[in-house]
């Protein structure tokens, strides 16, 4: 048995191609194929956030395709996000402890930007009230697509820009992936949420939805964010992805509008 054990060797990615297409008889671009695949292998940790990935050149060698077939997929890998180039250094998998990359998410912007210019994101305050175990409920269930009653970890904070409170946010996490988060952690950690999550606990998010609408400050919400009470705030409700499109943070924020709006871009 170890003998047999010992001489099996690693799958072929040509093969993984070949065996991918005629699972899915469905017409699929090659490049598309070979995105799939290298998707797969940043969600297996074959190159880790931050690492240099092979050229396309070797891409196209690994997977059996011309190196113009690669150089689409890594540009549109390039494009969400996932995969950063690096002029005469190479391509790069993304992580949230890039400067251009870790307010990704970011969205909050000051009244007084200049019009036409891109805003800069500010230095923001975070405050922790809460890291605590507790079990989902129907909503968070639903929406991380686990079963209610489950363990999920709640992280309550606020966060501020130059002093003033502009953020109430709830952040569900699930229970297993983070078990070991501890608010003394979250206090000692100086970048990004994100970035945390990515290097310590082996989840990286790479894309998110969101829902926005009004809602009214509750007694407690309006005195956490310094309004009245029964004042309009905006409701963002962010459901983040990992790799394979697995759920990996629900997040609910009511945010403070009075000096700053709610910027987004769409291609």
């Amino acid at each position: 048995m170890h003998d047999m054990m010992a001489t099996r060797t690693a799958p072929d990615p040509a093969s993984e191609l070949q065996a991918a297409s005629a699972a899915n008889p469905s017409f699929s671009p090659l490049y598309r194929q070979i995105k799939g695949l290298i998707t797969r292998s940043l969600q297996q940790g074959d190159w880790k956030p931050g690492e240099l990935i092979p050229s396309e050149a070797d891409l196209a060698r690994r997977f059996g395709v011309s190196q113009g077939t690669v150089r689409k997929a890594v540009d549109e890998l390039a494009a969400e996000g996932l995969l950063l180039r690096r002029q005469g250094r190479g391509t790069f998998v993304s992580t949230h402890h890039e400067e251009r990359v870790k307010f990704r998410f970011l969205r909050l912007v000051p009244d007084a930007t200049v019009e036409g210019e891109r805003p800069l994101p500010q230095p923001m305050e975070r405050q922790f009230l809460e890291c605590r175990r507790a079990r989902a409920s129907q909503e968070v269930a639903r929406t991380l697509g686990i079963k209610a009653g489950e363990s999920v970890t709640q992280i309550r904070r606020l966060l501020l820009l130059a002093g003033e409170p502009v953020v109430f946010e709830d952040i569900y996490l699930p229970g297993p992936a983070f078990r070991a988060l501890t608010a003394e952690r979250l206090e000692s950690y100086r970048g990004p949420l994100y970035a945390l999550f990515e290097s310590e606990f082996s989840t990286r998010m790479v894309r998110a939805e969101e829902k926005l609408r009004a809602v009214n400050a509750s007694a407690q919400e309006a005195q956490l964010l310094r309004v009245r009470e029964a004042e309009a705030l905006l409701l963002v409700e962010r459901l983040s992805f990992s790799y394979g499109e697995l759920p990996a943070e629900y997040r609910r924020g009511l945010y403070n509008t009075r000096h700053h709006h709610y910027r987004n871009e769409l291609n």
